[in-house]
């Protein structure tokens, strides 16, 4: 594996497109007030049932919480749909059942009125509707969670996708993300604390991720961008929207109209008379060649986002969230990569993140030395590295060393309290505060690695349908390809 300098891993880095995430409004008592009662009242409705079953015959499945939350989720709308569809698309943390449960949330969000959306519009591009587009259907083909979707024709016979921010939707998520943490102390009570502490640790990235979707000019820019990384690389089968510039604004987005289905539509796929199989494969390498070359890749790949074409290509859609690598993560990434790839030096490269993560537990609880941290960490992570999909986690990659770590401490990850939770994130808060009072900061990593770790998840899930019996380093050409030097590094 070639070894690079900090200054070059730094520059790969501003090969990204510009983000510029909104500020949250502030928001009134009143407000929160009246919400958290809204939570407290349908939370109560729909996890009463659940609890008087359990307090009468203490006989409840494991995964029984997942309807009355996903009800829960629907009914209350907004952030917590968004949060939902981090659940639906995650069964290697949740498990099959509970995220077929909520694979609803990944596009049933409730209808805006039309004269709404017009507005939204029409303030937003500053002119009238019928001088933007030649034709607007009323209906949307997309609700999201913080967004609908509508179909137009431009007045030059383009057919677009116009996305359109849901009014007020600012507030309502200022609002929501204060009063989050309490619904899931609710939920940790009906699920058990391992469910508990992997909903706290995804709600830290989300909380800082979702500034970034409430301005669509984040996006616009994303979309630009890896369109013109498209053109450096053979990916022929991975296609982005183009966006339409003059008909974009903070709120608004108008780009390209892919008419496709998710890549998990199975029914629907195999109705188009090709293998899919070789267009996923293509569209996971291509996610993984922008995180290994320049630290950047597509923050939210769930299945709808992921849209297979009649014509054999996969498009891929919503790029709201862009994750981007800090320079230590980045290079443990590549490092994981190049072991995969037979690199025996890449080993020692990865004990040395360890140590730099966990030296005080490795050398001086466990008593190891720098040899016997390699070797430990070369039996956490080999057999993820080596095969196939359907016999490994993806989210294990990154997860594997602090696991390891865990259990060789005697600890059942399984069985963490509430109260060991909690001390955990105390405790990095103190050291968060202490790095903080000398001018580091670690939140961007910790939300670069939240965010990596969501995607592979995703990416798991659809490896195990298509790709089963694959390799997931089976091309090694290409992945050889990945770790050379980028062709630009300049941000765009």
């Amino acid at each position: 594996m070639t070894v690079e300098t900090p200054d070059q891993l730094e520059a790969r880095l501003y090969t990204v497109p510009r983000v510029f995430p909104r500020e949250l409004p502030p928001t009134s008592r009143r407000d929160v007030a009246r919400r958290a009662r809204q939570i407290a009242t349908v939370a109560t409705k729909r996890f009463t049932p659940l609890a008087l079953r359990h307090a009468l015959t203490r006989r409840v499945p494991a995964d029984a919480y997942a309807r009355p939350l996903r009800r829960t989720f629907e009914e209350l709308g907004a952030t917590f749909m968004k949060f939902g569809q981090l659940v639906g698309s995650s069964p290697g943390v949740f498990g099959d059942p509970v995220a077929a449960e909520f694979r609803s949330c990944l596009d049933t969000g409730s209808p805006v009125p039309f004269d709404e959306v017009r507005r939204a519009v029409e303030a937003d591009l500053g002119m009238p509707l019928d001088e933007a587009f030649w034709s607007f259907s009323e209906t949307p083909i997309g609700r999201a969670s913080i967004s609908v979707v509508h179909k137009a024709t431009t007045h030059d016979g383009r057919r677009v996708a116009v996305k359109v921010l849901r009014p007020d939707i600012e507030y309502q998520v200022a609002r929501d993300l204060d009063l989050f943490q309490p619904l899931l102390e609710i939920v940790a009570k009906q699920t058990g604390e391992y469910v508990a502490s992997q909903l706290l640790s995804m709600f830290q990235g989300f909380r800082v991720q979702i500034g970034e979707e409430l301005d669509l000019r984040n996006e616009a820019r994303a979309m630009a961008h890896y369109r013109r990384l498209l053109t450096e690389v053979d990916l022929p089968r991975v296609t982005v929207p183009e966006v339409f510039e003059h008909l974009s604004g903070p709120r608004v987005l108008t780009m390209e109209h892919f008419e496709g289905v998710a890549v998990d539509d199975l029914i629907t796929v195999a109705g188009y008379g090709y293998d899919p199989a070789p267009i996923v494969q293509e569209v996971i390498k291509g996610f993984l060649l922008t995180a290994i070359r320049w630290g950047t890749f597509h923050g939210d790949v769930h299945a709808g986002n992921l849209l297979l074409l009649p014509d054999g290509r996969v498009g891929v859609i919503d790029w709201g969230i862009v994750g981007r690598l800090d320079p230590d993560s980045h290079r443990f990434f590549r490092s994981l990569i190049a072991a995969a790839l037979g690199d025996e030096q890449a080993w020692d490269q990865i004990a040395a993140h360890a140590i730099r993560m966990y030296g005080p537990v490795l050398q001086n609880d466990l008593g190891m030395d720098t040899d016997q941290v390699t070797m430990f960490m070369r039996i956490a992570l080999e057999p993820l590295l080596t095969r196939p999909f359907g016999e490994v986690s993806l989210a294990d990659l990154l997860a594997a060393p602090h696991r390891k770590v865990v259990e060789a401490r005697g600890i059942e990850t399984e069985k963490l309290t509430m109260r060991s939770i909690y001390r955990r994130f105390a405790e990095q808060r103190r050291v968060r505060a202490a790095a903080a009072a000398h001018g580091v900061y670690d939140s961007d990593q910790d939300r670069a690695l939240f965010m990596l770790s969501k995607q592979l998840m995703y990416f798991e899930r659809y490896g195990k349908i298509f790709l089963s019996d694959v390799g997931l380093f089976e091309d090694e050409a290409f992945f050889h390809a990945a770790l050379a030097a980028p062709t630009t590094a300049s941000r765009s």
